[in-house]
């Protein structure tokens, strides 16, 4: 079974879907794990969304983690005095991919599809999560606002030291991705800024094949 995880996406249909289809060439037997930041800032996010729901339910193996982003919209959804900030971290280009102007009239389906959405996901030697871990609580589950905020380039909790970390959350070049990956570091952030296609070394969506460590971009 090939394991793979994959950065944030924030809308970027086109890029995702030539990274599953072509690059990947994604099979049932497949494993994918989605690291959030499904949503915001990009022009394509309902494409994403119905996109992951449709790959579901087709029986693909999906593994959906949550983002600092659909955290953001969950929290305006049921406090609507949270949604300027929303607005503020790519929220509009999210309303304007549902072609709606307030999130009270999104389709139910995918605000289940949001609430969902897990803080981290734990397989074999490995942990994925969106951001980070707290690496000085006793239990560093049961932290969640580190999972969607906080990002570590090392651990020293037992809980997590002997662990290989996959994260995204904060964009990083291409170059570097790399470079974490080819030097075996146990804490591997795939953000490459997909959606950052105006700044030099980023705009990739990028995946992990993680038996083979191997890179696959989009």
């Amino acid at each position: 079974m090939r394991v793979f995880a994959i950065g944030d996406i924030h809308g970027c249909f086109n890029a995702f879907q030539i990274l599953l289809e072509q690059k990947i060439q994604l099979l049932k037997s497949d494993k994918i794990i989605l690291l959030g930041d499904y949503i915001d800032r990009g022009i394509q996010i309902r494409e994403v969304i119905d996109y992951i729901i449709d790959l579901q339910a087709k029986g693909f193996d999906i593994v959906t983690l949550l983002g600092n982003h659909e955290a953001m919209l969950l929290d305006a959804y049921n406090n609507e005095g949270l949604t300027s900030k929303w607005i503020q971290n790519g929220g509009s280009e999210t309303l304007k991919s549902f072609d709606i102007t307030s999130l009270k009239d999104i389709e139910p389906k995918y605000i289940e599809f949001f609430k969902g959405l897990s803080y981290y996901f734990a397989f074999e030697g490995y942990l994925f999560v969106h951001a980070g871990f707290n690496d000085s609580d006793i239990n560093p589950f049961a932290d969640t606002y580190s999972m969607i905020w906080l990002c570590r380039q090392t651990y020293e909790n037992p809980l997590l030291m002997n662990k290989i970390i996959i994260h995204g959350h904060r964009p990083i070049p291409v170059e570097v991705c790399k470079n974490i990956v080819h030097s075996n570091k146990n804490v591997i952030n795939l953000d490459t800024g997909c959606v950052y296609s105006n700044m030099t070394g980023y705009g990739t969506l990028t995946a992990i094949e993680l038996n083979t460590r191997s890179l696959y971009f989009a």
